[in-house]
C-alpha cells in the first residue's frame, strides 16, 4: 500500500459562537474565536491517498487530477469565504476546524473515484495555525 498526498491552501474567516449560549458564555468558550466581527485564519489541507500504483504510470493517483478536483470542490468554495455565511456545505454547522476537516472529507470520498480507479481517500489533514490542526480519516 502506498499513500500519496497532496498539499492546498486556502483563506478563510469564521467565528466559533454557540446560539443557544449566553455571548459571556461564548467568549468564556471560545476566547477571541467569538468575535463578533469574525477572525481568520491561513488554512493549510493535506489530502493524502492510499492504494496501489498503476503497473502502466507508476501512479496511486495522477496528482495533477487530485489537485484540480480538490481546487474545484474544496478551496475554490472556501478561499476568501466566511466559513459560517457564505459555504453551503457548513450551514447550520459550529464552524469549527473539525467540522470543517469532516466536511471535506465527505465531498472528497464522494468525488475521488471522478479522477482515479485505484485511490481511495485515507486522511484529511487540515492546519488552522502552524500548531492547531486535525485529522480526519472518516
Amino acid at each position: 500500500m502506498v499513500f500519496v498526498s497532496r498539499h492546498e491552501h486556502f483563506n478563510a474567516a469564521h467565528k466559533l459562537y454557540n446560539p443557544k449560549w449566553s455571548p459571556e458564555k461564548n467568549e468564556e468558550v471560545f476566547g477571541p474565536c467569538a468575535n463578533a466581527n469574525w477572525h481568520g485564519h491561513n488554512f493549510e489541507l493535506i489530502v493524502t491517498v492510499k492504494g496501489e500504483p498503476d503497473p502502466d504510470t507508476g501512479f496511486v493517483v495522477d496528482l495533477k487530477k487530485l489537485s484540480r478536483l480538490i481546487r474545484r470542490e474544496i478551496t475554490e468554495k472556501l478561499d476568501h469565504k466566511n466559513l459560517n455565511l457564505d459555504v453551503p456545505f457548513m450551514k447550520d454547522k459550529m464552524a469549527s476546524t473539525e467540522n470543517l476537516v469532516i466536511e471535506i472529507w465527505k465531498i472528497l470520498v464522494t468525488t475521488l473515484s471522478t479522477i482515479s480507479d485505484r485511490a481511495q481517500l485515507h486522511c484529511v489533514k487540515l492546519y488552522e495555525t502552524p500548531r492547531n490542526f486535525v485529522e480526519y480519516y472518516g
